[in-house]
């Protein structure tokens, strides 16, 4: 009797990659520790309070949608987690508490719960925190205490402790008892408004804080190589988003250097690596081609300066990179690769 070979058929995918979404996640908040740790040393107790206020937000409402839907609990992906400690980091330690928790909240219920879950979120939803904390509550947003403060490891900053749809106190009375000559600018906004750079050794290596990650661009961009080195980011989007960047502040700076920043400070300051680094590449949210990815983080880079240099606010990449998410649809549609065999236009007949 002659044994016939069996022959297994299967549906795609065919080669299975040796690490999973868990793991990935669990790579990307090891990443993130060392970033957040210099965060927590630029402003003490209060930015361990915040993020513990988002992730009360986050956790929370992960839970209970997961309960909602009669699901098993997904806090065990990381996901969650990672999304609290991003939006930890782009918002003001100084903001009181309750407002670090609806901003988190708001993260997982509108940024991800929303759309499905895990998979099927649309945009980053650390931004669509950041967001709804931009235009619920502007002034708290905006306003960031001195780094390295004074006594930021003995307690947390006053309006921290402010209740529920209170007026927090001013940070500047308080920022001028604990440190002197406090201007409480952002490097980006004394740049923008009074045209006093910040030194780029400064923003690069953590010399003064950037305000909108509250950790030193260059510290970023280790971690990040950690994830690019590991294959759980692409590699093409940070770097396309830094080129696009700097290549439109270089022409500016070069037509007006008096007025436009130099394309090192661009890169150095604000949330741009942070950005470029930990949230652009958000798998869900950026395109899977590889030339998608690289007109992906082209745009993030061209907008983000555009903002800072002709729009009203200081700082750009948040809405850039929700614009990005919003595009990615759009650039995947048009950068597809063109199939094996396949002529470049169809005919009406179908012909190549």
């Amino acid at each position: 009797m002659i044994r016939k070979p069996q022959i297994e058929l299967r549906p795609s995918p065919h080669i299975h990659a040796p690490v999973d979404v868990v793991s990935i996640m669990r790579n990307v908040v090891f990443a993130l520790l060392p970033v957040f740790g210099w965060h927590v040393w630029m402003f003490g107790l209060a930015a361990v309070a915040t993020l513990a206020a988002v992730l009360a937000g986050s956790l929370g409402v992960e839970r209970l949608v997961c309960r909602l839907r009669g699901e098993n609990s997904t806090l065990g992906d990381y996901s969650a987690l990672i999304t609290a400690i991003l939006l930890a980091m782009t918002i003001p330690p100084s903001m009181p508490l309750w407002m670090s928790f609806v901003a988190g909240a708001v993260a997982i219920g509108l940024g991800k719960a929303f759309f499905g879950g895990l998979g099927y979120n649309v945009f980053n939803p650390a931004l669509v925190g950041r967001a709804f904390v931009q235009a619920a509550f502007p002034a708290a947003v905006n306003t960031w205490p001195p780094a390295f403060f004074e006594g930021r490891f003995s307690g947390l900053i006053p309006s921290n402790l402010t209740p529920p749809l209170m007026h927090p106190p001013s940070i500047a009375d308080w920022s001028m008892k604990v440190v002197d000559a406090y201007s409480g600018a952002t490097p980006l906004a004394m740049q923008k408004f009074q045209h006093q750079q910040t030194p780029v050794w400064d923003l690069f290596f953590g010399g003064v804080t950037s305000y909108a990650t509250g950790a030193p661009a260059a510290l970023i961009i280790v971690c990040g190589l950690y994830l690019a080195a590991r294959r759980m980011l692409d590699w093409r989007i940070p770097l396309s988003v830094m080129a696009g960047a700097a290549g439109l502040a270089a022409i500016l700076w070069l037509h007006d250097p008096a007025h436009y920043p130099d394309p090192l400070f661009v890169l150095a300051s604000g949330g741009l690596m942070l950005g470029a680094w930990f949230m652009a590449t958000d798998m869900v949210g950026s395109p899977v081609t590889s030339l998608g990815a690289v007109v992906y983080g082209l745009l993030i880079g061209v907008v983000t300066v555009v903002i800072r240099a002709f729009g009203g606010m200081a700082e750009g990449v948040m809405y850039a990179i929700l614009l990005g998410n919003a595009a990615t649809p759009l650039i995947e549609h048009f950068t597809q690769p063109r199939p094996f065999g396949a002529g470049r236009r169809r005919g009406k007949g179908g012909g190549a």
